[in-house]
């Protein structure tokens, strides 16, 4: 089955476990790459819910920008230790949200609880519930980003059986 979303992008769901093959970077969405100070985070968000509807996934929100040295030294980890990165995108809808001198999103950012530094992370239902709001500092080990931490995150976060479980 393919699900066609706001951004034209095409995810073939697999019928295996309801899980859904990691996509390639070139594939994600542009919301799921980088911040940009010029896109919507509200039709950004309503994009990632669809796709994660439509694909049994979390919205995973990071929040952060192209000035945020722990953002790029997460995204470095990740480019490392692409068994995670894959797993991360198998269980979410990564939605990245800029927040910078030049463009805070500070209707966006209203509608979450505080943010404490950066990058941090929410995660939320397909149907739009907030379920945590996590400092990424918890993903770290002796100030690296720990490949433990990362795996217990995404085991503890995916979705679960009653949020997949079809509507009768």
């Amino acid at each position: 089955m393919k699900y066609v979303i706001a951004t034209l992008l095409m995810v073939s769901i697999l019928g295996f476990s309801g899980a859904v093959a990691a996509q390639e970077k070139s594939e994600l969405p542009l919301y799921s790459k980088v911040y940009d100070d010029k896109r919507d985070p509200f039709k950004d968000a309503v994009a990632a819910i669809k796709l994660a509807k439509a694909s049994n996934r979390n919205v995973l929100i990071e929040i952060g920008g192209n000035w945020c040295t722990w953002c790029h030294k997460m995204d470095a980890f990740l480019e490392k230790n692409p068994d995670i990165y894959n797993k991360l995108h198998q269980e979410f809808v990564i939605l990245k949200v800029n927040v910078s001198d030049s463009n805070e999103n500070e209707a966006f950012m209203k509608g979450l609880p505080p943010v404490l530094g950066y990058p941090h992370m929410y995660v939320s239902t397909a149907a739009g519930k907030m379920v945590l709001s996590k400092d990424t500092a918890e993903l770290q080990e002796d100030g690296k980003y720990s490949r433990e931490n990362w795996l217990s995150f995404i085991n503890e976060w995916k979705p679960n059986a009653e949020q997949t479980k079809p509507k009768a």
